[in-house]
């Protein structure tokens, strides 16, 4: 009975394992090619970039004339004056006006030319960082896919060894029933069974974890179905070592983007000094404008005779007192023009030169200017900071890949001695000078040597890939 429920366990565990095979399998490259086109983080740098070729688009702009139109129709309603008579009167009029107004600036102490400087300055430095946050992913994906091949070869390891523990359960039990080894040492393998077991699902729920890790990395949803293909990389020294530290650093400058991001931000900063500086100088700005209007209210067609009152009494004869009279006349309204009949009659327009020259602004010109030149003291301390840092990942990366090499070598021997250990220990069990508990602390040594070489192996590739990236060397061998 117990026999069965080892052997339902071990086939549950491996089903579940298998089931992934039944769908994609990813291999690096793909890994890498789908995070550096879909991770999050990628797509926001993809975003500040666009936003830098629109700032370049703004400093282009600076060149162009402006130009821009206006239009308006408004109502004066109650008390206001008669356009036509020149009389008060409670009324309501309309009025209808456009204008085009066009700047255009002469000169501006090559402030736009320094701005666009600047703004392609701004486009290089974006391009840069979004090309080093996909080297970073890449770096990511390849820790997190091979993080998932350890995993896997450390849950075989447990596998092959749950299938030795019980064959060597079988054996025991059957050495226990024909009286030759006491009961204990069933129990003693019982148990060693039932932590192997253990471990195993330990593995098996680790390299789940390391799974979703890299699928949550690609930004793949389908968490359950997500696998790579098996692939085992070998762990080999690289040429890379065979280069002096000093060689390494001195191609990482030219390799790793910190540097030139950092450059580019010096730079930038230059041209804002420029640009401070031009704000002292007077500018020269070209306009133009062109104004028309209309009215709707009755125009004066003529003059008529008032037949209501024809005369009126300006003044009187000296001596005979008889009065002086002049004709009263009424004007005779008729409609409006049409209203671009009106536009071409109004129409008026005004050009010329401005110019503006700087004499005080609260000390802002002075202070940006100031601030300007902090900028860029900040600018040449982080760069030699930035080089500095390069310089220590380097040389630790140089160091921690000799030193994973090391180890990883040490690892092999001593999975190898402890092999032989082993084998020396079941011979002396089956003569029975070795009892079981120390036969089972042995094949624990064995588990923990290839569990670490498992682990030295995949350090030591993955501080390769690192120290491989430092010098220029892909990440990757595109296929392509």
């Amino acid at each position: 009975m117990k026999r069965s429920f080892w052997n339902i366990a071990m086939l549950f565990l491996v089903s579940t394992t298998a089931t992934f095979a039944q769908h994609k399998l990813w291999t690096l490259q793909e890994c890498i090619s789908h995070a550096r086109e879909n991770n999050i983080f990628v797509q926001k740098s993809e975003l500040q970039y666009q936003n830098a070729l629109i700032n370049k688009s703004d400093a282009i702009g600076n060149f162009l004339p402006s130009a821009n139109v206006s239009s308006s129709h408004s109502w004066n309603i109650g008390l206001n004056q008669n356009i036509t008579t020149g009389l008060l009167e409670n009324q309501t009029t309309q009025f209808t006006s456009a204008g085009l107004d066009v700047g255009i600036d002469i000169y501006k102490g090559s402030q736009n030319l320094y701005k666009l400087q600047r703004s392609r300055l701004t486009e290089l430095s974006a391009k840069y960082q979004q090309d080093k946050l996909q080297d970073d992913i890449s770096i990511n994906v390849v820790n997190s896919y091979l993080q998932i091949l350890f995993n896997r070869e450390f849950l075989k390891v447990y596998q092959s060894q749950y299938k030795y523990d019980a064959s060597q359960y079988d054996r025991i039990k059957i050495l226990v029933e024909a009286g030759n080894v006491p009961a204990g040492d069933l129990l003693d393998s019982e148990a060693t069974l039932a932590t192997t077991l253990q471990n195993m699902t330990i593995a098996e729920n680790n390299l789940k974890i390391s799974k979703l890790a890299l699928a949550q990395l690609l930004q793949i949803t389908d968490y359950e179905h997500f696998d790579v293909i098996e692939e085992n990389i070998v762990a080999e020294d690289s040429s890379v070592l065979l280069e002096s530290p000093e060689t390494i650093v001195a191609k990482s400058k030219d390799v790793l983007l910190d540097s030139k991001i950092n450059e580019a931000e010096l730079e930038i900063a230059k041209k804002d000094i420029q640009i401070a500086r031009a704000s002292y100088l007077p500018t020269i700005r070209g306009f133009y404008s062109f104004q028309t209007r209309a009215a709707y209210s009755k125009i004066v067609n003529g003059m008529e005779l008032n037949q209501a009152n024809p005369t009126s009494t300006i003044g009187y004869v000296e001596g005979t007192n008889q009065s002086v009279l002049t004709p009263n006349y009424s004007p005779v309204l008729g409609p409006a023009k049409g209203i671009f009949d009106q536009f071409d009659t109004n129409k008026g327009q005004n050009f010329g030169i401005g110019i503006s020259i700087p004499i005080l602004n609260g000390f802002q010109i002075r202070n940006n200017v100031s601030r300007s030149k902090i900028a860029l003291e900040t600018a040449e301390l982080n760069l030699k900071e930035t080089n500095l840092q390069i310089e220590q990942k380097v040389y630790t990366a140089y160091s921690d890949t000799q030193g994973a090499l090391q180890t990883y070598k040490a690892a092999q021997k001593t999975l190898t001695a402890r092999k032989q250990s082993l084998e020396y220990a079941r011979q002396r069990y089956d003569v029975g000078l070795l009892n079981i508990f120390d036969l089972n602390q042995n094949q624990n040594l064995v588990i923990a040597a290839e569990s670490e070489l498992l682990r030295t192996k995949y350090d030591f590739i993955f501080k390769t890939k690192i120290l491989e990236y430092y010098f220029g060397l892909p990440i990757f061998k595109n296929e392509n």
